[in-house]
């Protein structure tokens, strides 16, 4: 295997990226590296120009690092120990967009990212966020893909 030194692992906290993230766990124990976790979330629309009365852009902005940040605490809290070598990341921004940025970034080697499968007229119209990682990492890249999930169970 080779000697991987950083392993990323990109999550959205759904049943597929827990179980990318068993893959994850393993590679970096296997290989004595640091897991990152980083999770994107997708940029709110720019509502400045409208009128929201009950809350403001930069408050709203915050609310959701917040909450992201809430979430990824939840995501490592049963996983990971004090032990573990891993880092967390919230970003913002394109998801495949940002995870690329934040392996580049961060000097990783390998990226892992759990996959819905979906096909047919859901994939034409929503597209991968794990297959345009694929498309364009300059460096290799896990997918997992959830087989036995459902999109429902995926969705949650």
């Amino acid at each position: 295997m080779h000697d991987f030194k950083k392993v990323l692992l990109a999550t959205d906290f759904s049943r597929c990226a827990e179980i990318a993230f068993e893959y994850a766990y393993a590679m970096a124990k296997r290989c004595q590296a640091e897991l990152i976790l980083v999770h994107v979330m997708c940029e709110p629309v720019d509502l400045r120009g409208f009128y929201v009365p009950h809350i403001s852009f930069d408050v709203l902005e915050s609310e959701i690092e917040a909450g992201a940040r809430a979430m990824m605490t939840e995501f490592c809290r049963g996983r990971l120990s004090d032990d573990d070598n891993y880092s967390t990341v919230i970003a913002s921004g394109v998801p495949n967009e940002a995870i690329l940025e934040q392996a580049r970034q961060l000097g990783a080697d390998v990226i892992v990212v759990g996959t819905h499968g979906r096909s047919g007229f859901d994939h034409l119209l929503f597209g991968s966020t794990a297959e345009r990682v694929v498309r364009k990492s300059p460096i290799p890249v896990l997918t997992v893909r959830c087989a036995e999930q459902t999109e429902q169970d995926c969705a949650e």
